[in-house]
């Protein structure tokens, strides 16, 4: 009997795979022992983890920073409107989530797209004839992020891509190239109060285009688009045959000279997923509730679209119960006037803030008619010791302890964004700081220059 030995080498990391004793006996060849490869961990992070990157954590993570210890911080960064407690949701609200609590009824799971009686309020709360709706036509979420990645998921898939504004909130990005989907940014103009360019917008549409981003009011520009804006954007979205997904958030934050128009409204034709939520306009963005609105009035979506967002609720069990217990609630039952004290705080804070950063040499904010945000362009042929608006922001937290995000965090560079849920005397004296801190670093066009000339 001949005994041979076959061994397999591994080559870089790979170990030895096998090491197999042929026996022949001249009827053939028998198998002996086989010693397999010792077994070892080699857990890796999947392509979706390395592919979800979401630029604000990226840019404010990687700001090396100290506060001045002189002044306390006063952060205008975050959209979170509860931090400071000037402006605490209605007692309406409360009272409905602890009347949801005590029944014991909201404890276990509910469907994947919600209860079908908080299905019914939300139709109800928003079915107008311009744009009818019924509960079939809602889906419920854990909050508005995931109303969005939802939307995204059933409309767009790996390799197609998708049209978002610039400037515009960070999450959109994130999602979709974790998704593998390619992101085309479109312009918003500043000068035109953040209006869309359209020929630019229609000029990125190709063949893989899988839907349309529309954001009114905006996150980061607190901008409210007319009603014969979003007729044009409508018009681009009927030409090319482009479904909307309208992030509608910021619904009915508006201010009292503005009126917001949902884009559903405005248009018969072109099927829509309007995504929205409790977060921003009852000011309780930790309760995780929000909805996508189906308006598809010539049946473009179909079945396809609703299936699919039905499969994909079902990855997760839904929305919290306890607050689907008290939505109809919320919905039906909070009073006109906390609206209205909520947004105559937001306008008087942006009115402080827009004139206050007006008059400073350098800036140049554009005035802001809904949302919480506004936006400030930083002249910065006038700070040329900052290379960017990074620098320049860094720069503000480390010397007067004032947080804004840099405008790179929403693809929009030489801008920073401002917060206006803080209480006014914080508005008053972050205004008042970045002030003095422009008047330190401020220079002429010609000192601009000879300081050019001197690197």
């Amino acid at each position: 009997m001949d005994s041979y030995l076959i061994q397999v080498n591994g080559h870089g990391d790979h170990a030895p795979m096998l090491d197999v004793h042929l026996k022949t006996n001249g009827n053939g060849i028998s198998l002996g022992k086989v010693k397999c490869r010792k077994p070892r961990w080699a857990v890796r992070a999947s392509e979706m983890s390395k592919k979800t990157f979401n630029p604000v954590r990226a840019i404010v993570d990687s700001m090396k920073v100290e506060l001045n210890p002189k002044k306390a911080m006063i952060s205008l960064s975050l959209g979170d409107p509860t931090v400071f407690g000037n402006l605490p949701t209605n007692d309406e609200v409360t009272r409905a989530m602890k009347e949801a609590l005590d029944s014991g009824r909201y404890n276990g799971y509910a469907p994947s797209v919600g209860y079908q009686s908080c299905r019914e309020a939300v139709a109800a709360y928003y079915n107008c004839p311009e744009a009818p709706l019924e509960a079939q036509d809602v889906i419920l979420t854990s909050g508005c992020s995931q109303a969005i990645e939802l939307a995204l998921a059933v409309l767009a898939n790996p390799g197609q891509n998708i049209l978002v504004p610039r400037p515009g909130f960070s999450l959109y990005k994130t999602l979709a190239l974790s998704m593998g989907i390619e992101v085309k940014l479109y312009n918003l103009l500043p000068e035109k109060a953040w209006e869309i360019d359209l020929k630019h917008l229609e000029s990125l549409v190709d063949e893989k285009t899988a839907c349309l981003i529309v954001n009114n009011p905006s996150n980061p520009c607190g901008s409210v688009f007319s009603k014969s804006h979003l007729q044009k954007i409508l018009a681009v979205a009927s030409r090319q045959c482009i479904p909307i997904l309208a992030d509608e958030i910021y619904g009915d934050m508006v201010f009292a000279d503005c009126k917001y128009e949902p884009i559903a409204t405005l248009s018969t034709n072109v099927p829509i997923l309007s995504c929205g939520g409790l977060a921003k306009r009852w000011l309780v963005p930790g309760w995780r509730m929000g909805w996508i609105l189906i308006h598809d009035r010539r049946d473009i979506f179909g079945n396809e679209i609703r299936d699919g967002l039905l499969r994909l609720s079902q990855r997760i069990l839904g929305p919290c119960t306890i607050v689907q217990g008290a939505l109809e609630r919320i919905l039906h039952r909070t009073p006109p006037e906390f609206y209205q004290n909520t947004l105559s705080i937001l306008k008087a804070n942006a009115d402080l803030c827009y004139a206050a950063l007006s008059a400073i040499p350098g800036l140049r904010p554009v005035r802001p008619s809904g949302a919480m945000y506004l936006m400030v362009e930083v002249k910065m042929e006038h700070f040329p010791e900052f290379e960017n608006d990074v620098e320049f922001t860094e720069r503000l937290i480390s010397e007067q302890s004032v947080f804004c995000l840099p405008g790179t965090c929403f693809e929009y560079p030489n801008f920073f964004r401002v917060v206006i849920t803080v209480p006014e005397e914080m508005i008053l004296e972050a205004c008042s700081r970045i002030q003095e801190f422009c008047e330190m670093h401020y220079q002429s066009a010609e000192g601009a220059q000879d300081l050019e000339c001197d690197k």
